[in-house]
């Protein structure tokens, strides 16, 4: 199993940290570095700059926003960080929810399956280097409409790699068994070792009706990480992450992440935390969620227990587990692959 770090986005890590981390990670062996982006930070930009400072780790977008960009403004940013870094670039691709899709982007948040589909057909086309020509129900190009002007552009500067892989960061079940039949990799959040067949179920089918094998689709799950020597710290210093997404990632009645957790038994405290967090009462949310709830979903550790938890995520078939650290970050990094050994 290899290992990735995630930076999330601000607030969670400041942009000093993200740059400090990222030039740790790198220096000890880390295969990939992500970065996510909301309502605030952005994400290709800060691929940029993190390219400029890294050596070897693989650059990755842990998401970029379907609705933020058109899909060849996407398949150009994807090509300018991969020339910038020499052909490390990852493009993790999402849909966002409906909350930010609608009142940030103004895009409608309707037809994810088709409209998550021909955004992957345009960007692959855009970075093959053919002229784009594409007849879709979300995207016609060149346009009818305007001037009439338009016509077939070529991508202008190509990548590095011959092909930039391409992940999802989808939860649903019919979402994740497209990226099965799509995607280079799959990057999942509040993924549970315990239920890996049950998470994995889609997946597999997707695989297997688009004829390709296991292999060909990366397993990354996202894991808030926290290492203490006592394990109820290590666990409160996960709480804030995972009550953000309980709580605030989506609507009162309609919370994949709520949903996820009902599905793991545990949807009493996933409902008391969303309860007090959509109530304004963000401490509260936190402390709502129950020690057994946060073992399932975060890599919660002492010294003694840490290469039994990580063993978990291999044995459910976990690719590369991508870890976002909490509490003594550079600390957790170190112990999670000393001298650039990966687990």
């Amino acid at each position: 199993m290899r290992l990735g770090v995630s930076l999330a986005y601000w607030p969670w890590f400041e942009i000093e940290e993200q740059f400090t981390l990222a030039k740790l990670a790198d220096r000890l062996g880390f295969e990939s570095l992500w970065v996510a982006e909301g309502y605030g930070q952005d994400g290709v930009a800060l691929l940029g700059a993190l390219s400029s400072v890294t050596e070897r780790i693989g650059l990755g977008a842990g998401i970029l926003q379907i609705p933020a960009r058109q899909p060849a403004t996407t398949a150009m940013a994807a090509s300018t960080v991969d020339r910038l870094s020499g052909g490390r670039m990852l493009l993790g691709l999402g849909l966002s929810g409906p909350q930010v899709s609608e009142g940030w982007y103004g895009v409608p948040f309707t037809a994810p399956l088709r409209r998550t589909r021909e955004y992957i057909d345009i960007i692959r086309q855009a970075l093959s280097g053919a002229p784009l020509e594409y007849e879709g129900r979300e995207w016609t190009l060149p346009v009818r409409e305007g001037l009439g002007l338009g016509k077939p552009l070529k991508l202008l500067g190509a990548p590095v790699q011959n092909r930039i892989p391409i992940y999802l960061g989808v939860g649903g079940a019919k979402t994740v068994e497209q990226a099965g039949a799509l995607a280079d990799g799959w990057l999942p959040f509040l993924f549970s070792p315990e239920h890996a067949d049950m998470l994995t179920a889609p997946l597999i089918r997707g695989i297997e009706k688009a004829g390709r094998r296991r292999s060909d689709v990366v397993m990354a799950p996202t894991v808030p990480a926290a290492l203490h020597d006592d394990l109820d710290t290590a666990r409160d210093l996960v709480r804030p992450m995972v009550a953000f997404y309980l709580g605030g990632m989506g609507a009162k009645d309609k919370n994949f992440y709520v949903e996820l957790a009902e599905r793991y038994g545990h949807g009493a405290s996933a409902h008391a935390c969303q309860d007090r967090f959509l109530a304004g009462d963000r401490k509260g949310a936190a402390a709502a969620l129950s020690p057994e709830l946060l073992d399932l979903v975060a890599l919660t550790a002492t010294s003694g227990t840490l290469e039994k938890k990580l063993s978990a995520y291999e044995t459910a078939g976990v690719d590369t587990l991508v870890v976002t650290p909490f509490g003594d970050r550079p600390a957790l990094l170190k112990a999670l692959a000393p001298n650039g050994k990966s687990h």
